[in-house]
């Protein structure tokens, strides 16, 4: 298991403090500073995931818990009827975003908002947000990046005309947040209200036809 660039800021920073507090006070000050770098690493993990090769296979973005299913009349971006699975992750998730199909990303788009708790429902609407839109000649798929109460940074690393494989990492939010990913209504949606998803291994949907 690798650890994400970032964690190695925060964790660095919190070690360095708990080396001061234990120097300057004592021993003990420099647990809590000491157990918040653990949590760091812990937090920016990158665990290897098994992305599967059929092309008619839909991945999850991220990992979480599915807290809703809805139908669209339309996407902005699909331009058709689709459905939109929300996946809402908790601190103790793994945090990196992931390509839910091979793809170029066709639409960028970052919507400052509020910081709302991630498991509201109305947080894709006012929450502080981040979309892309992926194409690969055959079907659209969106994807968007939520903060929440403590995810107060959506950190990406691709940018428009990118192509991304399935499963690749493009970004992460940190610290508590949400992800959405939209889809055609020819895929048939494969997972359920309430079930625990893992990024770039579970499959979301699959290609009906």
């Amino acid at each position: 298991m690798s650890i994400i660039r970032e964690g190695y800021y925060f964790a660095g920073t919190a070690l360095i403090i708990a080396l001061i507090a234990g120097i300057l006070i004592n021993p003990y000050a420099a647990i809590l500073p000491g157990v918040l770098a653990c949590y760091c690493l812990y937090f920016f993990r990158n665990p290897e995931r098994k992305i599967p090769a059929d092309e008619n296979l839909i991945v999850s973005p991220a990992d979480g818990t599915v807290q809703d299913i809805v139908h669209l009349e339309d996407d902005e971006f699909i331009h058709a009827p689709c459905n939109k699975v929300i996946i809402f992750l908790s601190v103790f998730d793994v945090h990196v975003n992931r390509a839910p199909i091979a793809g170029e990303i066709k639409v960028q788009k970052y919507i400052c908002g509020r910081f709302r708790p991630a498991y509201k429902d109305s947080v894709g609407f006012e929450n502080e947000r981040h979309l892309i839109g992926l194409d690969n000649g055959k079907m659209r798929v969106t994807v968007t990046q939520i903060a929440g109460i403590l995810a107060r940074r959506i950190v990406s690393w691709v940018t428009l005309d990118d192509k991304l494989e399935k499963g690749e990492l493009y970004g992460l939010i940190r610290f508590g947040s949400c992800t959405e990913i939209v889809v055609p209504e020819n895929v048939e949606v494969k997972v359920k209200k309430g079930e625990k998803v893992r990024g770039g291994e579970t499959i979301i949907g699959v290609i009906r036809g």
